[in-house]
């Protein structure tokens, strides 16, 4: 037994809210208010077997325990499979909180003593809890759940934004809407922090002529705390109250609210819980206020500007996602030193104008603040550490790091192939993500086989498009035929591409678009016809983005078209976890170097689907030429890099997937599915999050582990 006292902080929260369960099964409740059944599928099986109808109308364990109707339980009481199921689920359960024998205590059990503090301005963890946008905070949910998995002992940090990001639409002519809906906190895995007297925890946050009181939320992710700092209190004025609210919001004043009370109150919630971590990882630039905040109290506890940001560099790790200066966070100087100017202790202007200097005058820039105040700076893919050393090195002082990003593949992989990987691999096949030896199994996997897993995925992503399809028309006031065709769209024997993900410039969608006769005879041809679901959103305010999206609508109307090309609103996660495991090819076209990692890739390669992808970010290290289609390795302009691509689908994507034998079966097609599964193993975040403790976090704990400012 590890008798070490534990390096995380005692957290204690508020009762969540509950309704009476049988006593047979009520620890149903500590299962809804942790994640952790988001990726282990006898949970999720559970919640099904609870009731079908309601699980199926929620997805969310705590909105169907509060909603299920009292016989349903008098049944489950005397229901043998159900309890036998249950009882397995929970001993798996406290067995995974309780182990003793995580990778982290085996292979490092000194390397964090006082812990991890992770901070991001965006978390996916589930659909449900709407506070991530993209990329990055998918990214920072799956760095949590590996964490866990591993047990690295962690404190996440966010913000609880009460509306979320927005919920898409689009109208007749392809033009995006924007809706926002209310985070109902009571059902959600959300619970209050409480402080050392059984009350809520307030920190507070200093804004131009007032305090603002700031709330914390605790959501359990595993092994892993997930705190939310939430500025929606009563004590606040009404004005204020907002901050919190909407997750990268338009106005610049706001945002730089936001980050204040991400960074400085994050960095206060850690003192008032009596934490000194170990190691400190800023994903992204948003919470780099944090750091500043750290200096100050270092400064307040009597160090020198220099000897306070070097306590606070020892200890720092900053990952930078975007590819370019211009994409990280900046502000208006003056805007932020009215804000933060000797509101914390021993920053003035000249101090802040020095620490966020970017060499472009007047402006306040979070990835510079980061860098400077960090012992190690990374990039996420090791294309992307190559341009990060390129545009920064003159800040972080020699080359930077690279930490190539990974997905978390229980939450990613479909239920149909994972089940292949328990006879491949074995049935604890998620415990050897860490192996990548372990996995040549998946070649052996009989051809026939994994083309009908494949071919059962594809046909769940094909119901969905149909599903949101019809709804989507309905909406838009279309008559019964109408919604009968779009119900037939999408021919499971179709090759089928799926591109989806933030419509911005850079992705490149108008790549596909580019010749569109050529494209037209790609899609119907008559012996290998193709069909492209396209999913995603451009933020509110990029008007290039909704353009293009409007762009593809429109063609997805055009008889010429008709069949072969759809677009599903609302894209997110729960809609990705179809779209990544049912596809034939994921397609992905950045403008080099524009694609820092680009994840979604990796999570469709687990489930066999091969990527056709422009040869940047984590595609650069994963392709190895029979596992997916790479192109545009160079920048030749997007009329050549089309006309490569145009190339590829005609001349070695169609005719591949179109070679069948005398079952069906394409072999050749099938033998690249396994070498896309083969090769993603390496990208788990799992070897992320191991990469990070052993070749970032331990440097910036150079000391072995003594907590500093």
């Amino acid at each position: 037994m590890d008798t070490r006292p534990s390096p995380l902080p005692a957290i204690p929260v508020a009762p969540g809210t509950k309704v009476p369960l049988p006593k047979a099964y009520e620890r149903l409740w500590d299962l809804a208010y942790n994640m952790w059944w988001v990726w282990h599928r006898p949970a999720r099986e559970l919640w099904q077997r609870v009731s079908l109808t309601h699980w199926q109308q929620t997805l969310n364990p705590l909105s169907m325990l509060q909603a299920v109707p009292g016989e349903v339980w008098e049944a489950l009481e005397n229901n043998d499979s159900f309890a036998d199921l249950y009882h397995e689920v929970i001993s798996t359960f406290d067995a995974y909180l309780a182990a003793e024998d995580t990778w982290y205590l085996r292979h490092h059990p000194d390397a964090l003593p006082h812990g991890l503090a992770y901070l991001c301005t965006e978390f996916g963890v589930h659909h449900t809890l709407p506070f991530y946008a993209g990329g990055l905070g998918v990214l920072a949910g799956d760095h949590a759940k590996a964490a866990s998995d591993l047990g690295l002992p962690m404190v996440a940090i966010g913000l609880l934004y009460r509306y979320g990001y927005f919920h898409q639409e689009v109208d007749p002519e392809g033009t995006q809407q924007h809706h926002y809906r209310p985070v109902e906190t009571a059902r959600r895995a959300l619970r209050r922090v409480l402080d050392r007297t059984g009350h809520p925890l307030i920190v507070q946050v200093e804004l131009p002529g007032r305090m603002v009181d700031v709330g914390v939320w605790r959501i359990d992710i595993g092994r892993v705390p997930l705190l939310l700092l939430d500025t929606d209190v009563p004590s606040n004025d009404p004005a204020d109250r907002p901050i919190t609210h909407f997750l990268y919001v338009r106005g610049r004043e706001m945002r730089l609210c936001q980050e204040i009370v991400l960074g400085v109150g994050g960095a206060r919630v850690i003192d008032a819980l009596g934490w000194k971590p170990s190691t400190w990882h800023i994903n992204e630039g948003h919470a780099a206020f944090a750091l500043l905040q750290r200096v100050s109290r270092a400064m307040g506890a009597g160090c020198t500007l220099d000897e306070a940001v070097s306590q606070v560099r020892e200890h720092t790790v900053f990952t930078l996602h975007t590819p370019l200066p211009a994409g990280n966070e900046t502000f208006d100087l003056g805007l932020v030193q009215s804000y933060l100017a000797d509101r914390l202790h021993g920053i003035d202007n000249a101090i802040l104008a020095s620490l966020g200097d970017n060499g472009h005058g007047g402006t306040f820039d979070m990835g510079a603040l980061a860098i400077r105040l960090s012992a190690v700076t990374n990039g996420v893919s090791q294309r992307h550490g190559e341009v990060v050393t390129r545009d920064w090195q003159h800040l972080i002082g020699g080359p930077s790091k690279a930490v190539t990003n990974g997905v978390h593949l229980p939450t990613w992989v479909g239920g149909v192939i994972e089940r292949r990987f328990a006879k491949a691999v074995g049935p604890d096949w998620a415990q050897h993500t860490l192996e990548p030896e372990a996995w040549e199994g998946l070649r052996s996997i009989p051809d026939k086989e994994l083309w009908e897993a494949h071919q059962a995925q594809k046909q769940r992503l094909l119901r969905q498009v149909r599903n949101r399809l019809r709804e989507q028309e309905a909406r838009h006031g279309e008559a019964p035929g109408e919604l009968r065709r779009v119900g037939n769209i999408g021919d499971v024997d179709c090759l089928t591409l799926v591109f989806a993900r933030r419509f911005a410039a850079y992705k490149r969608v108008g790549l596909l678009l580019t010749d569109i006769d050529r494209l037209q005879a790609l899609l119907s041809h008559p012996e290998r016809p193709i069909q492209i679901v396209f999913g995603g959103k451009a933020h509110p305010a990029d008007r290039e983005g909704q353009d293009l999206i409007r762009r593809v609508v429109q063609m997805a109307k055009d008889p010429r078209f008709e069949g072969h090309v759809a677009y599903v609103e609302d894209y997110d996660m729960e809609l990705a976890r179809y779209l990544l495991a049912g596809a034939d090819v994921w397609v992905n076209m950045p403008r080099p170097p524009m694609e820092a990692s680009g994840t979604s890739g990796m999570k469709a390669a687990i489930n066999g689907v091969p990527n056709l992808s422009v040869l940047d970010g984590w595609w650069l290290e994963g392709y190895q030429g029979n596992n997916g289609w790479g192109f545009g390795a160079t920048t030749q302009g997007d009329e050549a890099d089309a006309a490569e691509l145009y190339d590829l689908l005609e001349h070695q994507v169609a005719p591949l997937y179109y070679d069948r034998d005398e079952e069906g079966v394409p072999r050749g097609w099938v033998a690249m599915m396994k070498e896309a599964m083969v090769a993603a193993v390496p990208f788990a975040a799992t070897r992320m999050v191991a990469e990070y403790l052993e070749r970032l976090y331990l440097r910036a704990n150079g000391n072995g582990g003594t907590p500093r400012a």
